[in-house]
């Protein structure tokens, strides 16, 4: 519609520019009127021919310019979105290689912990299941220390947790390993001596002596040592003669001792 509006104004301008110089010009005859006329209309209708030839290009220039901004619009955005998805695959790909990795550590970790904890738990329950060692032995045997290395036989327990303590042979074999407490009291005869030893395993490992006077005291002595679980642990005369002996009643006891400290 455009269009035929303005080929109608290109024609009437072309009427009108006609009879306005027509009006200048002068007519030498009829025939010349008319072929001046139809000169001119042919010169107005090449010039419309040409100018709509220029819009039809110009037409096309632009619908040609307009798709190849389209195009050129609509291959950017393939690219976009082809980058983009390429991008969020890395992404996910990355995600769900950290999820396995830390999925992985975590299974191996919570089995280690795990494992440890069940480990300690078990230790804790054979702790907890062993019986508490302790033994109290008094009142010896043989209170006359006439022979040296002689073990002395405490014959009576007031406690034997573990029955680690012998009450006929006077030895504590430990019932289990670890860190004990031992000690020795004794009271010697007026008069006279005592060398006492604290032996484990035959080797000595705490030891007193007693010189007689006029006086009725008696000694304490004792140590803190590991025992292996088997060992033996007694007390024995280190030194004797005709001049030791041990006395004893209800207020000067005679005792030997232990207790498990920590295993």
């Amino acid at each position: 519609m455009g269009f035929s509006l303005l080929f109608s104004f290109v024609i009437a301008a072309g009427i009108y520019s006609y009879n306005f110089s027509e009006a200048r010009e002068p007519i030498c005859s009829k025939f010349a009127y008319e072929e001046q006329l139809l000169e001119k209309m042919i010169r107005t209708e090449i010039k419309v021919e040409t100018m709509v030839n220029e819009i039809k290009k110009t037409e096309d220039n632009v619908i040609s310019t307009l798709g190849d901004i389209k195009q050129t619009f609509t291959d950017m955005f393939v690219d976009m979105r082809g980058n983009i998805t390429d991008e969020m695959l890395k992404r996910g790909d990355e995600i769900k290689r950290r999820e396995e990795s830390f999925k992985k550590l975590f299974d191996v970790t919570s089995k280690n912990i795990t494992s440890d904890i069940e480990a300690q738990l078990i230790q804790l329950k054979e702790k907890l299941e062993q019986p508490p060692v302790a033994f109290y032995a008094h009142h010896v045997k043989d209170l006359a220390l006439d022979s040296t290395d002689e073990i002395i036989i405490f014959e009576k327990t007031f406690t034997n947790e573990g029955t680690g303590y012998d009450t006929s042979t006077g030895i504590f074999t430990a019932p289990v390993g670890g860190l004990y407490q031992f000690d020795v009291h004794s009271c010697p005869d007026k008069g006279k001596h005592t060398y006492l030893g604290l032996v484990l395993e035959g080797n000595v490992i705490a030891a007193h002596a007693y010189d007689a006077d006029n006086t009725c005291g008696c000694n304490t002595f004792g140590t803190v040592i590991i025992v292996k679980s088997g060992e033996k642990v007694w007390v024995k005369s280190t030194w004797s003669s005709s001049n030791c002996k041990l006395f004893q009643h209800a207020l000067r006891m005679n005792t030997f001792s232990g207790v498990l400290v920590n295993n």
